[in-house]
């Protein structure tokens, strides 16, 4: 007896459109979860380099107090810290390595002399660069 030999269907290898929206599925909860947390994240780190910008403006305010004698005005604002003021006998600066920065949502530092809450105000108005607010957009103060 001959046996016959019946060739065998041979299935394509590959994924199902069922298997790749399976998969999608997955990748769109994950990211659900994860984009949050990450973008949070920013929001701190910006506003933790916001509180050191302001120390390092702090002190240069106070070591130019310390060569002239008292603080700049709040017209001469935080450019005297790199620019010479004229009438200034005693200024010994530039009291930064680089120019004045902008706050990490490149908005201006607030510089008011003589200050509401201290000798002087310096602050950062946040995200939306306008005063008040919570989160991101809370004023960050040197108070």
């Amino acid at each position: 007896m001959t046996l016959i030999q019946v060739p065998s269907v041979r299935r394509a290898s590959g994924f199902t459109l069922l298997e790749l929206l399976v998969v999608m599925v997955i990748i769109g909860m994950l990211a659900g979860f994860v984009a949050p947390k990450f973008f949070a994240q920013i929001g701190k780190s910006e506003t933790k380099t916001a509180r050191a910008q302001l120390d390092a403006l702090e002190k240069a305010l106070d070591q130019y107090r310390l060569d002239v004698g008292h603080y700049p005005t709040t017209e001469q604002g935080l450019l005297v810290l790199n620019e010479r003021p004229t009438g200034e006998a005693k200024w010994s600066g530039p009291y930064l390595k680089k120019s004045v920065p902008l706050d990490p949502w490149s908005h201006a530092y607030v510089y008011k002399f003589p200050g509401e809450h201290g000798e002087y105000d310096l602050q950062s108005y946040g995200k939306d660069g306008q005063p008040g607010g919570t989160g991101e957009a809370e004023d960050i103060v040197s108070w």
